[in-house]
């Protein structure tokens, strides 16, 4: 059998691998337009910020290499043209040298994903204009960067690829500003997550600006709209990050089938309508298990799977395709941040009935000298209470508790089972009740209706219209910072002062992160009180959520003094 194997990063060389060790007298060939295979895609930003000195050390496979252990051929510099699949041939372009054919028996198509360029924008060929796709084009960057002395830069979109280029380029010393055209970054995270992460940026020197298209580059920077005006930024380097398009030219002028999301058309096995034709990687339409629809998903981990299930199936084994759920994390300057599964708003946008909860438990015991807060939200159907999706962010092992989702989520499990998960335990790692159980607790409470809540995002509303908020915090706390107008009922103090709690106007409950104002709330309705709620994520969620707005809008903030602790 001799396969032949188009693109030669993540998918590519895992099918190639993976067929090798199913077949060992299989001829296997391998093209990749690019001068590099199997590099490390993930780690191209670590570069720019020093993380990874060496740009060659990215490179985690040669064709010697995979010749000399898994006997397989690999052909760089060579770019794949055309398919006959009548002849079974393929038509190859080196970078130097003619045109030549190559016959196979089974041909997989693995050419990955391109960063979108948009012609239409002026300046946007200019040379120092970038995008960041393999270890060439991050030695291009870094190498202008050194030689331009370049000390301010654009990141234009804020996905992984360009969070990730910015943080790295602002702690090689540039001034960064961020560019994205939604009102959030991150867009697997909701915006009241990602409003931690905006803050995080700008803490950190970053200048990020929201609701803003790229219009235009000059020499010395780039124009962009936001709400019909334009204006400069500037910058003497402009990265591009602001998606990318799968490569699906030579599967469409082969006459394959092309999907809805317009990704490469498969089935369960990865193979395309030709039988002999099998497609993985950022190039396919896959399968989001959990909107139950085509989707494609441009992410390492996906990609090996599929291509192992491509190879398996090649060699008469049956592939298991489940779809993708879409767990994803990044670290973006002190804090961690990791989603999987449906955000709120996909949920919802997807017609499926469901309800949060926000917490900020401490990542691990509090006596602990490094324990902190951890943002964990996580997302769940209603009523059935099956977990949907989870996202954290902190300064401690937030990975941790979103892969626990993951797997929970992978087996279709609700509230109920993450309520009774028996997770590992010690002061330096967690705590006995885990984050993720706090979670389902406080979820499992709001489902079954034992607690009314309203989101972070509601509170700027409540305190313009003067609605009745009380802050359970002690004095103490409540001098250093408040909201404004609210009461101060200390829950040491709430028994003896219930009596000054109206009965007759909705009541709204906080405290630092929603625990003791769920206590309180909890003595309201043991003693009549119906209409009393409980604000998810509390003072230290309101602070959170409101600073960058405040900050960036000019707004007036509705507390008195920020608390971060």
């Amino acid at each position: 059998m001799k396969v032949i194997v188009v693109g030669g990063v993540a998918a590519g060389a895992s099918a190639a691998a993976r067929l090798r060790r199913l077949d060992e007298k299989a001829e296997i060939i391998m093209f990749e337009q690019g001068e590099h295979v199997s590099f490390s895609n993930c780690g191209l930003p670590y570069h720019l910020g020093g993380t990874i000195p060496n740009a060659d050390d990215l490179v985690l496979m040669t064709p010697r290499a995979f010749k000399m252990r898994h006997n397989i051929e690999v052909r760089v510099n060579s770019r794949v043209v055309s398919i006959d699949r009548a002849a079974k041939t393929v038509t190859v372009q080196p970078k130097e040298g003619p045109e030549y054919t190559e016959s196979y028996d089974k041909l997989i198509l693995a050419p990955g994903a391109a960063p979108i360029v948009p012609g239409s924008i002026p300046g946007v060929r200019s040379p120092h204009v970038f995008t960041l796709r393999n270890v060439t084009d991050v030695k291009a960057i870094k190498s202008y960067i050194d030689e331009q002395g370049v000390t301010r830069a654009a990141v234009v979109g804020g996905g992984f690829i360009g969070v990730e280029v910015a943080e790295n380029l602002a702690a090689a010393g540039l001034l960064v500003t961020l560019v994205e055209g939604a009102d959030q970054v991150l867009a697997p995270f909701d915006c009241d997550m990602a409003q931690l992460l905006h803050k995080e940026l700008m803490d950190n020197g970053v200048q990020v600006e929201l609701n803003s298209l790229l219009t235009a580059v000059h020499p010395d920077g780039i124009t962009v709209t936001r709400d019909g005006e334009a204006f400069d930024l500037p910058a003497q380097m402009v990265v591009l990050a602001i998606g990318v398009s799968p490569e699906t030219a030579l599967a469409k002028d082969a006459g394959l089938a092309i999907g809805e999301t317009r990704g490469i058309k498969v089935d369960t096995n990865w193979r395309t309508e030709d039988e002999d034709v099998y497609a993985v990687g950022d190039a396919v339409e896959s399968f989001d298990r959990l909107a139950r629809r085509p989707g494609r998903l441009a992410l390492a981990g996906p990609a090996q799977r599929q291509a192992r299930a491509a190879a398996d199936h090649i060699c008469g084994r049956p592939a298991d395709t489940r779809g993708f759920i879409g767990s994803a994390c990044v670290r973006v300057f002190d804090l961690n941040a990791a989603a999987t599964g449906l955000s709120e708003k996909a949920a919802r946008k997807a017609g499926i009935p469901c309800d949060s909860v926000l917490i900020y438990p401490t990542d691990k015991v509090g006596l602990m000298p490094d324990a902190a807060w951890m943002a964990f939200k996580l997302v769940f159907e209603t009523p059935t209470g099956r977990v949907l999706g989870a996202q954290a962010i902190g300064r401690g092992d937030t990975v941790r508790r979103v892969d626990v989702i993951a797997t929970l989520i992978s087996m279709n499990g609700t509230l109920a089972d993450l309520k009774e998960l028996e997770l590992c335990y010690s002061p330096v790692y967690g705590t006995a009740k885990d984050v993720v159980n706090q979670a389902a607790l406080v979820a499992l409470n709001v489902l079954e209706g034992r607690v009314k809540q309203v989101p972070v995002s509601a509170v700027r509303g409540l305190v313009e219209q003067g609605a009745y908020i009380i802050d359970v915090r002690e004095e103490r706390e409540y001098a250093a910072g408040h909201l404004k107008d609210a009461v101060n009922i200390p829950l040491s103090r709430f028994r003896e002062r219930m009596n000054e709690v109206p009965k007759d106007v909705p009541v709204y409950l906080h405290c630092r992160s929603s625990q003791r104002s769920y206590y309180a709330l909890c003595e309201l309705l043991g003693n009549g009180y119906t209409n009393a709620h409980n604000i998810s994520g509390s003072f230290l969620g309101i602070c959170l959520y409101e600073y960058f707005n405040d900050r960036t809008l000019g707004r007036e903030p509705i507390v008195t003094a920020y608390s971060f602790n």
